[in-house]
């Protein structure tokens, strides 16, 4: 009988078709759910117009769809960890491409603040599935790289709502650029057949015969037979629940995690909410203000990748850190007067630390909490951190309405990166689950570490 050690095997594996296959559904997953998010930012403008909405009023407005997210984040989070990835994603994917859609529908704002607020609940739900769906497949020399690879897609999302809105809303109004998110439901007999679910998932489940497929698709050279045991301490570990993030010395850092995402979110659904109305208010028309959105999110991307990169060479609580603090120093510039190219510098990098910050926040937390409680880590995380989303487009609307000078509502939402900063520094990766693993580096993978006959 030989024991299957199923961590070894996937962190020594060669990057591979199946780890390609992955990351493409779970980046075109984050892609759709960025469009679907960022969306309200777009269309912000011309709402305030039809329903004549205060500046606050927007805002809250604009908050119905975060606070679906903070829900989301938290169930579907916690209960990925019991009925599996898989379907956890599917549901999401199912509610938040179907209630975008119907949004484009609406007539009045609580109508489009309901559907929102539906919609929330899938946008918040898939991130923390997908996140640690890719973090669990791959390998540990790219683990970063891979997972805000993956999720920078959130970004690419971000940039087709900018671009999609920039042509489509003066041809066929605010209403067309909602039902473009009713794609994702008609891709999902293909997210059906190619994702896949969690190994670890699957082992727990005594479901061994898929979890030994996956294997082999992922390391070619171990050849699965009948004897074979899979042992992934994990999943034989405590079941998931909220009470297991604060076991084993990760109290701290659990608390300082949550105020990282919460920092972080501010800023970012801050910047997508209010960034297009602000630029609109200092002079820039409608069409070139959505052109500052989708620079953010150019930048946001750029950022993301970067940063995983520069995780996985050097060290990803240092690069976190890092991010934190030029984020808060480009947004307090940006209130000041600057030419057009400066300006679309600063947002450039405000995006690339600002939601490159987030995505780089949920690859860190992922690869902090070991597979049984890996979904709900990253989904109180983001819940959370909601709040932080929450908050942000409403003290946007707030500052906007208190009429302050310029620079001053720029600097308001720079304030949340020094907090950041400050609040990574106290995360402990001494109580990280990577940290206690002993990992092999071979330039070939051979069977003999990855099993022990028995």
């Amino acid at each position: 009988m030989r024991k299957i050690d199923i961590h070894n095997l996937i962190d020594n594996a060669k990057f591979n078709r199946f780890h390609w296959t992955v990351l493409f559904w779970c980046s075109l997953i984050i892609i759709f759910d960025g469009y679907d998010l960022v969306i309200y930012g777009v269309v912000l403008p011309l709402l305030m117009e039809k329903w004549n909405l205060s500046p606050l009023e927007a805002g809250t407005l604009g908050s119905y769809a975060l606070f679906g997210m903070m829900f989301g984040a938290l169930i579907f989070g916690t209960l990925s960890d019991r009925i599996g990835r898989k379907k956890a994603i599917i549901m999401c994917v199912s509610i938040f491409s179907g209630f975008t859609f119907i949004n484009g529908f609406v007539e009045t704002p609580l109508q489009f603040g309901i559907c929102r607020f539906i919609a929330g609940l899938g946008i918040g739900g898939v991130m923390p599935n997908v996140v640690a769906l890719m973090t669990e497949y791959s390998p540990k020399k790219i683990r970063s790289t891979l997972v805000t690879l993956m999720f920078s897609g959130y970004s690419v999302g971000g940039m087709l709502s900018a671009g999609l809105g920039i042509f489509l809303i003066p041809n066929f109004g605010w209403q067309s650029v909602f039902y473009v998110g009713l794609l994702p439901i008609l891709l999902l007999p293909l997210i059906i057949k190619f994702l896949p679910d969690s190994v670890g998932f699957l082992a727990k489940q005594k479901r061994t015969d898929e979890a030994k497929k996956i294997l082999s698709l992922i390391e070619p050279t171990y050849l699965p037979s009948a004897g074979d045991v899979l042992d992934s301490g994990e999943a034989k570990a405590a079941g998931a629940s909220v009470s297991q993030l604060f076991k084993q010395n990760r109290t701290t850092s659990t608390i300082m995690f949550w105020i990282a995402f919460f920092t972080c979110l501010l800023m970012v659904y801050g910047l997508n909410s209010w960034l297009p109305k602000l630029m609109n208010k200092a002079g820039y028309e409608l069409g070139s203000s959505l052109t500052f959105l989708l620079v953010l999110n150019f930048g946001a991307m750029i950022g993301a990748i970067g940063g995983g990169w520069l995780g996985d060479k050097f060290n990803l609580k240092t690069v976190l850190i890092s991010f934190f603090a030029v984020a808060a120093i480009s947004l307090s510039l940006l209130g000041f007067k600057n030419s057009t190219l400066v300006l679309y510098i600063l947002i450039a990098i405000a995006g690339a630390t600002t939601i490159g910050t987030q995505i780089l926040c949920y690859a860190y937390v992922a690869q902090f909490y070991p597979i049984n409680i890996r979904s709900s880590g990253i989904g109180w995380a983001s819940g959370v951190g909601r709040t932080g989303a929450i908050l942000g487009p409403i003290l946007g609307g707030a500052l906007l309405g208190l009429g302050l000078p310029f620079e001053l509502n720029f600097v308001a939402f720079a304030v949340p990166g020094a907090i950041g900063a400050l609040a990574v520094c106290f995360i402990n990766v001494k109580h990280s689950h990577d940290s206690k693993v002993v990992f092999q580096k071979e330039e070939s993978i051979q069977l003999d570490p990855i099993v022990a006959d028995e």
